[in-house]
């Protein structure tokens, strides 16, 4: 028997990888594009895509665990039609594949991104709605669409929890994710400005030992959100100049004018080659709720956050020592 896992080579699966190793898992990675972060790993390795329902059908084949984080992730306002393939009816394929193969339990990763989060006034929680209306983003309804494909699939017999990070940041951000980029560019002085408004925060290894636990303890069934705490970019801000000495922006946009100046932003940002990291979707997510609880993961997981503090200091360590930064840490 062996553990599967879909999306490895993301943020949240590089670091899920290891973990599982470490408690001795056989472990079997779903390949699609670049897996050479895993080169020196003891896993195996099966190519596939998780639109292609027959290669989930035979990768899925043996496994007593299937961990899904396959997906598309988007902070721009267009690709529906890809993340509605990817992040939508690629989840539907991995839960028939499970179906058909007597998974013991599927552990399903969607986003915080898939929860409704307004009115702000009122904390978001594992019963707030789905964010499926036409004024989210792309991303967020294609991830709310996966998690109704869940629920569908645990009506069918499939035993299956689900998980939603909040903003995760730490090490083993090879690619690197935005939340990564961001943090390099702080660090590099490179960005020009900030913007008001911020992310609840969580440490990728606390997402990772939330999952773990979630397979191991949940009902069948259970969702949980896995979060940290909110602080603005100012503050994340403050920490980078703190540990590198790097003097970050002076000028904090407001919202109305990022959101106004986004599409230019993002137009020149595509123009020059770069992933856009101030996007229209990305200003909605820094305007998004402060209040999101992890209670629920605290009393039945016994999910504990680390400080964000250390998951910053922590995560720069690691960019210096994988050579993505060079900078001298205090």
């Amino acid at each position: 028997m062996f553990t599967l896992v879909t999306g490895a080579s993301g943020h949240i699966g590089n670091n899920l990888v290891r973990a599982l190793l470490d408690e001795g898992r056989n472990v079997r990675i779903l390949t699609h594009h670049n897996s050479a972060n895993f080169d020196k790993l003891d896993i195996e390795k099966f190519h596939g895509d998780v639109r292609d329902a027959d290669s989930l059908n035979s990768a899925a084949k043996g496994a007593d665990t299937v961990y899904h984080l396959a997906a598309m992730v988007s902070i721009e306002s267009k690709g529906w039609d890809d993340l509605h393939s990817i992040n939508t009816l690629g989840t539907r394929n991995i839960t028939r594949a499970c179906l058909n193969n007597g998974v013991r339990r599927l552990v399903h990763f969607s986003s915080i991104d898939a929860v409704e989060q307004k009115p702000v006034n009122i904390p978001v929680n594992e019963k707030s709605p789905p964010a499926t209306s036409k004024k989210h983003p792309p991303y967020d309804r294609s991830k709310a669409a996966g998690e109704i494909e869940v629920r569908l699939a645990i009506e069918n017999g499939l035993n299956a929890v689900i998980v939603n990070p909040t903003s995760v940041i730490g090490p083993f951000d090879f690619h690197p994710s935005h939340q990564g980029q961001m943090l390099i560019s702080m660090a590099r002085g490179k960005l020009p400005a900030l913007v008001e408004g911020g992310f609840d925060w969580v440490d990728v290894r606390d997402v990772v030992f939330g999952a773990i636990q979630a397979e191991k303890l949940a009902p069948p069934g259970t969702k949980y959100i896995l979060g940290g705490r909110w602080a603005s970019l100012a503050e994340i801000a403050g920490i980078v100049e703190a540990a590198t000495g790097t003097r970050q922006p002076s000028f904090t946009c407001p919202l109305w004018l990022a959101s106004a100046g986004a599409p230019v932003v993002t137009a020149f940002d595509h123009i020059r080659g770069r992933r856009p990291l101030f996007t229209r979707a990305s200003i909605i997510a820094v305007n998004s709720n402060k209040n999101i609880s992890h209670q629920k993961a605290e009393s039945e997981l016994n999910y504990h956050p680390r400080p964000l503090e250390n998951t910053i200091c922590d995560t720069l360590v690691w960019m210096v020592e994988d050579g993505r930064l060079q900078v001298k840490l205090r």
